[in-house]
């Protein structure tokens, strides 16, 4: 029931990683592209075309650190364990705790920053003028998505399973 319930999470954060990033990347290259091709064509600038491209650099770095603990590519220093690998094992559990407790905080903070931008209303992006709280709110978001995916990856560890692999086969 857990590894079925763990699956359904996986599948759930897959697409919805999956289609965020595409979306932004998309938006951001069909803004950029448009802008340098008016800007060479017809000296035209769509002025708000840097801040679409500096958003989703924003977005795509929060989301695809959530991407990054299902792969198991976040960085981390693994000198000790290959010269004690009896250690391996005790530090990929401590590193586990430190994201859990970068996560946590990602969730506390993201949204005390974005209750108090929201309730700003003046905090406005310089261009487009939306309200910056949208982009504060990708922080908690992030936050929680990361630490279920680094419990899920914790219990992948603890028992063996292979919750990311299964997917892909069925």
């Amino acid at each position: 029931m857990l590894k079925k319930t763990f699956r359904l999470i996986d599948r759930g954060f897959l697409f919805v990683e999956g289609w965020a990033l595409f979306l932004a990347v998309a938006g951001a290259l069909v803004s950029a592209t448009a802008n340098i091709v008016l800007r060479k064509t017809t000296h035209l600038n769509l002025y708000w075309s840097d801040e679409v491209v500096r958003k989703v650099i924003y977005f795509t770095t929060y989301i695809g650190a959530v991407t990054a603990v299902r792969s198991r590519a976040l960085i981390r220093i693994d000198a000790l364990p290959q010269l004690l690998p009896v250690l391996k094992k005790p530090l990929a559990f401590l590193g586990h705790l430190a994201v859990l407790a970068f996560a946590a905080l990602m969730v506390y903070l993201g949204w005390q920053m974005t209750v108090t931008v929201y309730q700003d209303e003046y905090a406005r992006t310089a261009t487009l003028q939306l309200p910056e709280w949208w982009f504060y709110a990708v922080l908690p978001v992030m936050g929680g998505m990361m630490f279920i995916r680094t419990l899920i990856v914790m219990v992948e560890d603890l028992t063996g399973w292979k919750v990311a692999d299964e997917e892909k086969k069925g």
